[in-house]
């Protein structure tokens, strides 16, 4: 892989799974609590922009890149499928919590990175 290529997919997943700050956060419980909280929105966040539908789609664009991708909700976790430009960014089931601001996923079921998006 080249260092600029290897350098925009570091980049991307910094932005999707970086750190986040911590705050007073719940856990989102269920698929309608999600829908409830991101149908309508976008998710932002430094060079992320995300469209989550209830039919399962994830599209946008990340670091100038299109984003796309499926989820679903299994077991009380966001679970994804997701591409960035052309590379497969895998199957990954994520912790949702929101602090009444911003929704924030942890990769790997909650033992993994965070990210947190604002809703607009």
């Amino acid at each position: 892989m080249t260092p600029p290529k290897l350098f925009q997919i570091t980049t991307l997943i910094a932005a999707i799974f970086g750190s986040a700050a911590h705050a007073e956060r719940s856990t989102v419980q269920d698929k309608q609590q999600f829908l409830n909280l991101v149908s309508g929105k976008t998710l932002q966040r430094p060079l992320v922009s995300l469209v989550v539908t209830p039919s399962g789609t994830i599209t946008g664009k990340g670091a100038l890149r299109e984003v796309k991708g499926q989820w679903t909700w299994k077991d009380g976790y966001f679970c994804r499928t997701l591409y960035w430009g052309g590379d497969d960014l895998g199957y990954n089931c994520q912790l949702v919590t929101f602090d009444g601001r911003k929704l924030t996923f942890t990769a790997d079921q909650g033992a993994g990175q965070s990210a947190a998006f604002s809703l607009r």
